[in-house]
């Protein structure tokens, strides 16, 4: 992923194993860490049981907000494929309670159907 990219706010597909590192401290027993993406600071990984959003702030990167979405709380999701020019693909999760989606931009780099099946295989059991 290059600069550019993480400033426009894609998402590039990061190893699960450094992934799991970075939470350890927030994962449940048996909880395992299955796929993760990272923006420039800011991280979204894909657990056997939820969704965290990680969302680094401050100029240091040292304050975290930790967002948790167990999958059963996703109502429905929609994927956008990026096409001939327009080159960023977009997932949008919808929560219950939620009315407005939580939206992440990827890289065309990235194979958004995998994210899509990752999601479907929780979200629709």
């Amino acid at each position: 992923m290059g600069l550019f990219d993480g400033m426009m706010g894609n998402a590039s597909e990061m190893d699960a194993k450094k992934a799991e590192q970075e939470v350890t401290e927030l994962l449940a027993t048996a909880e395992n860490v299955e796929h993760a993406y990272k923006l420039i600071r800011d991280m979204m990984i894909f657990t056997n049981k939820r969704l965290i959003l990680l969302d680094k702030q401050g100029v240091t990167g040292k304050k975290m907000e930790y967002h948790s979405i167990p999958y059963k709380n996703i109502t429905h999701f929609s994927i956008e494929t990026a096409g001939t020019f327009d080159l960023d693909a977009e997932l949008k999760l919808w929560v219950s309670g939620s009315s407005e989606p939580i939206q992440k931009t990827f890289n065309k780099q990235l194979n958004i159907y995998k994210v899509q099946s990752v999601l479907a295989n929780y979200v629709c059991k």
